[in-house]
C-alpha cells in the first residue's frame, strides 16, 4: 500500500477492536431534492448515535464513497473512528457509477484490513452498503461479481439498498451472495429510520468478538415487505 508509511496515528492511539463501514451512497441527479435532504439527516444522525455509543465511537471505522457527477465515484474523506466522524454534506448531482463505487469500496475494505494486520488490531466483518435510487450508469456486472464473491468468501457483508421506485432489485442483488432477497426497499424515505438501525446494529456488533453470530435488531421500521 502506498500509504503504509503514514502511521494511522487513531491506530497508534486507540488499539480497541474495530467493525469497518463502508457506504456506497447514491447521490446521483435523480436523488435531488427530498431524497437527498433526508440522506444528509441520516448521515447526521448516525454520526450522533454512534458517538453516543462509548464502545461504538472507538470501534466503529467509517468510510463514505459518492455515486455522482458524470460517472465519478468518489471517497469523502478518510477513513476514520466514530469518535472522529463529521457527516458531510451531499449535494445530488450527475449520474451513478455503481460498479466504480463498489470497486472502490472493496479495495479501500481489504486496504483497511492490512492496516488493522500491521498494528495488531483485532476487527469483525466489515459492513458495505450500497444504496441507489436508479440502475448502474457503468459497466458493473464484473464488480458486482467481485462483492458477491467477496462476501461469500466472508470478507465482506454485504447491505444493498433500494430507494424509490426507479431503483431495480434484481440489479442490486447481483451484488451480494443472497441476490434479490438480500434487497432492502427503503420505504418512503425513512432514511431516518435507516440510519438509526444501521447505528444500533453497529453497536451491537462493536460489542461483540470476532467470528460471533450476532442478531441484528428488524428492519421493519425503515423497510417496505417486498421489493
Amino acid at each position: 500500500m502506498s500509504d503504509n508509511a503514514i502511521p494511522d496515528v487513531a491506530l497508534v492511539d486507540n488499539t480497541e477492536q474495530r467493525t469497518p463501514l463502508v457506504l456506497v451512497l447514491d447521490r446521483s441527479g435523480s436523488m435531488g431534492g427530498a431524497p437527498i435532504e433526508q440522506l444528509n439527516e441520516g448521515l447526521q444522525l448516525l454520526e450522533q448515535e454512534l458517538k453516543n455509543d462509548v464502545i461504538a465511537a472507538k470501534r466503529v471505522r467509517i468510510l463514505i464513497v459518492t455515486l455522482g457527477d458524470f460517472d465519478e465515484a468518489t471517497i469523502v474523506g478518510d477513513w476514520c473512528d466514530a469518535m472522529d466522524f463529521t457527516a458531510p454534506t451531499l449535494e445530488a448531482n450527475g449520474t451513478t457509477p455503481t460498479g466504480q463505487g463498489v470497486e472502490i469500496a472493496l479495495a479501500e475494505i481489504e486496504d483497511e484490513k492490512a492496516r488493522y494486520k500491521e498494528s495488531g488490531i483485532a476487527y469483525t466483518r466489515p459492513w458495505l452498503f450500497v444504496m441507489s435510487d436508479g440502475l448502474p450508469t457503468d459497466a458493473w456486472e464484473q464488480s458486482a461479481a467481485e462483492c458477491c464473491q467477496a462476501e461469500t468468501d466472508q470478507k465482506v457483508a454485504v447491505f444493498p439498498i433500494a430507494v424509490g421506485n426507479g431503483s431495480n432489485a434484481e440489479t442490486l442483488g447481483a451484488f451480494s451472495s443472497r441476490g434479490v432477497a438480500g434487497v432492502k426497499q427503503l420505504a418512503g424515505l425513512h432514511f431516518k429510520e435507516l440510519f438509526l438501525w444501521l447505528s444500533t446494529s453497529l453497536q451491537t456488533v462493536s460489542q461483540s468478538q470476532a467470528g460471533d453470530r450476532v442478531q441484528l435488531p428488524p428492519t421493519d421500521s425503515w423497510s417496505s415487505v417486498q421489493v
